[in-house]
């Protein structure tokens, strides 16, 4: 968990390594195909991802047990929207209970989706500048000379300007419910 959270390469491909033949095998024995098992298995990855990164989250089990519950409950959920999937299986009971990283899972999946698509309205050169200072991690000044701005403050001052754009088309999207 430590290596992941490092974004360890050697750390990430391990835990591959050790759990995707697991995940892969419990997806095509309940009606999925491989893709289906390369996608619930990289989601469980973010969601194993985003928990390595929060200082308050404590591992209480094996890290196998931990990815075949998210997986499950992943594959699952997915099985019930394709409406393939209509009872509970018994083993149930015996996967860490992982309903509520799901739904965090989920509600980020859907806050980004929202973000990428007030991205995709704001237009240039905001979009760019934005993806430059947030994305890609530039400075001000190197941002100034790449626009043509006289200086970073003016840079900076059209980056809050976008900003506040940016906002106003999310939040739009947000209370309309997407």
């Amino acid at each position: 968990m430590e290596g992941l959270a490092r974004e360890d390469k050697d750390a990430i491909e391990r835990i591959y390594r050790d759990n995707y033949n697991m995940i892969q095998s419990m997806v095509l024995n309940n009606s999925g195909s491989t893709d289906d098992a390369a996608d619930i298995f990289q989601e469980t990855m973010i969601v194993l991802f985003e928990k390595s990164k929060s200082p308050d989250f404590e591992l209480n089990c094996h890290l196998k047990t931990y990815i075949y519950s998210v997986s499950r409950r992943l594959w699952l959920k997915k099985l019930q929207q394709m409406q393939r999937f209509t009872r509970q299986p018994e083993d149930l009971e015996q996967t860490v209970p992982v309903e509520e990283e799901i739904e965090m899972h989920e509600k980020r999946q859907s806050d980004f989706s929202m973000m990428e698509t007030a991205m995709s309205k704001i237009g240039e050169p905001c979009k760019s500048l934005l993806e430059a200072y947030y994305i890609q991690k530039k400075q001000m000044q190197q941002i100034a000379a790449d626009f043509g701005y006289t200086n970073a403050d003016n840079a900076k001052t059209q980056k809050y300007k976008c900003l506040v754009r940016l906002k106003k088309l999310f939040f739009a999207q947000y209370k309309n419910g997407q």
